[in-house]
């Protein structure tokens, strides 16, 4: 497809470029309002139910299961099960559709006393933050909950395209979003995340920084309008406190001071591809070789690193977000969004082999970056917390680093020209392997963590001259084992992206497009499974509208398919299957079964 045609559709995602309309500020308020209430019935478990080179690079074996911290809870997007369209779906799509709706599992909730806090209350118009307070609620608990989870609830319509947006409390971002495009009647929409692990953060008050950037204009109307509360499940009866770190700590920048005795040291980074750059699509870029539109002369690897004191701490594979504007297609996004696409869930790292010598009480650096990102480009945010565990009964935790060993990243990108009236392809593989290890003499005897992670990806890029057929074939894997004391666990994860845009005749548009996103984790202890987990999120669409002319032109027709499968103690029941499917902005199935 011809980029400079519809770039306001591939391009417009996230944070765009250019001028900031000149309407007034989201409106800010400092005031913190708290209701007691009764915790509603949990949620019930389901019913049972029945020819070219390519890149040369050789992806190393699994590490044996060990064990790992668990990755932060899922945010969840929320919506009522919708009813049944009267006479079936429309021929094509009008001015209005279903709101925006995911099939995850909700948020589990304990049946006990609850407090709610509203948290941020705001019209975006424009890149103006809001800001306000936070108090805790006085009538749950003093800092000690059995859950909290943050809501937010939107509404926008008009014309606007998808933005992304963060909030953070004290400096510690605990959520990072983006918005779905609206009808010219309007949506609403709600994200729901378990944000318990912030206890920390939550028990004081704090101030409250949040951003949509947004543009409003004569062209793009739409002002997105926001509220966000968060609720406290109190422990009580047999329901506990929930183990949470004892510290959260925002790397606001790289130099950082860690309290002495930590014994166990984790990072999270809300990586994101974004900005209006080629970056927000990274996985289609190309060497500057191939003529393409978006370039990076290392082709579309890419891998967050994490470092403490300049040396390699931590790797992961980035997630390949498809944002709801994404692959030049909007109407594959309207009602249900690509994984993820609502819930930036964090990078986790587990630095605990580190934790020694950052006990030292001295300032040390630790800096996020992002491999692959040609030099001088931007388009990658990397904010990030560290989650510390501490010796109550040592003041310092003294211990080493005793093992550091990886491979040298590989990365190999191989173009093969077009033949006349043929397309280009390039091939890429790369991968990296990590592994750390060390000790920690604790009030508990010594104990010994490693870290093993190895990342890999291939794909198959191919597009026609002027790019009017562009298609991608790609897999990320990023295989992790933790091991501590004699626990272990092996967290597998496998994203997928399978696409294809073609621009035919009467410039109408098409785009087929597939996703996945898998993770399988497995617990041991003494050699003996002791718990496992999986999580299957799966996307197809198939939309098709022409190009180049006012919205009420465009003819648009889609078909979607969301499905979410999760096994494992994380869910009610231990078990959640859920399909939505859409036709034209109507959704024609909606199924719950496992």
């Amino acid at each position: 497809m011809r980029r400079h045609r519809i770039t306001g559709l591939i391009g417009a995602i996230v944070l765009a470029a250019g001028a900031l309309a000149a309407a007034g500020p989201a409106h800010g308020a400092t005031t913190n309002r708290t209701t007691t209430a009764t915790a509603p019935a949990p949620v019930p478990a389901p019913a049972p139910a029945a020819p070219t080179t390519t890149a040369r690079f050789t992806a190393p074996p699994p590490a044996p299961a060990r064990f790992t911290a668990p990755p932060a809870a899922p945010a969840r997007f929320t919506a009522p099960a919708p009813a049944p369209a009267p006479g079936g779906p429309p021929a094509e799509f009008g001015s209005d559709w279903h709101d925006p709706l995911t099939p995850a599992a909700p948020v589990a909730r304990p049946a006990t006393r609850s407090c709610e806090v509203l948290l941020a209350e705001a019209q975006f118009r424009d890149f103006t933050p809001y800001r306000g307070g936070y108090t805790p609620p006085a009538d749950c608990g003093a800092g000690q909950w059995a859950k909290v989870v943050l809501r937010l609830d939107g509404k926008v319509k008009g014309r606007q395209y998808d933005r992304l947006g963060h909030l953070s409390l004290g400096g510690v971002e605990i959520l990072r979003t983006s918005t779905p495009q609206p009808s010219p009647d309007g949506i609403t929409w709600s994200v729901e995340k378990d944000v318990t692990r912030y206890r920390d953060t939550l028990a004081r008050p704090q101030p409250v920084d949040m951003l949509i950037g947004n543009v409003v204009d004569d062209t793009y109307t739409g002002v997105i309008d926001v509220k966000v509360t968060l609720t406290f499940y109190a422990a009580e009866g047999r329901t506990p406190a929930a183990g949470t770190p004892d510290r959260v700590l925002p790397l606001t920048s790289p130099d950082i001071t860690t309290p002495r005795n930590t014994e166990r040291l984790l990072a999270e980074v809300y990586a994101t591809g974004s900005g209006g750059g080629c970056e927000e699509y990274w996985y289609m870029t190309v060497p500057d070789a191939a003529p393409y539109s978006c370039k990076a002369a290392d082709g579309p690897y890419r891998e967050v690193r994490i470092a403490v004191d300049g040396r390699l701490a931590g790797i992961a594979a980035p997630f390949p977000t498809v944002w709801t504007g994404g692959w030049s297609n909007p109407f594959l996004w309207y009602v249900t969004p690509g994984p993820r696409a609502f819930d930036v869930q964090p990078v986790l790292y587990d630095l605990t082999p580190f934790a020694a010598p950052l006990n030292d009480g001295r300032s040390h650096r630790i800096e996020v970056s992002v491999a692959g990102v040609p030099t001088g480009q931007s388009g990658w945010s990397t904010p990030a917390n560290l989650l510390l565990w501490q010796d109550e009964a040592r003041e310092v935790v003294t211990g080493a680093l005793t093992r550091h060993e990886q491979s040298d990243p590989a990365n190999s990108s191989h173009w093969t020209p077009a033949a006349p009236g043929a397309e280009h392809r390039l091939d890429t593989e790369g991968g990296h392997r990590l592994t750390v290890a060390g000790y920690l003499d604790t009030s508990h005897g010594r104990v010994t963590t490693s870290v093993a992670r190895a990342v890999h990806h291939t794909s198959v890029h191919r597009w026609t001259d002027g790019e009017s057929r562009d298609t991608l074939t790609a897999t990320w894997t990023d295989e992790e084992t933790v091991t501590r004391g004699a626990t272990g666990t092996r967290t597998a994860r496998t994203y997928t992206m399978d696409g294809r845009t073609t621009l035919g005749a009467g410039d109408r548009l098409r785009t087929v497009l597939s996703l996945g996103d898998r993770a399988d984790t497995a617990t041991l202890r003494g050699g003996r499974s002791v718990e496992a987990a999986r999580l299957d999120d799966s996307y197809t669409g198939d939309a098709t509208y022409t190009a180049n002319v006012p919205r009420d032109q465009r003819h648009a027709v889609a078909t979607t398919t969301a499905r979410s499968r999760q096994y494992g103690a994380q869910v009610p029941g231990g078990c959640w299957d859920r399909t939505v499917t859409t036709v034209q902005g109507t959704v024609t199935v909606d199924r719950l079964r496992c």
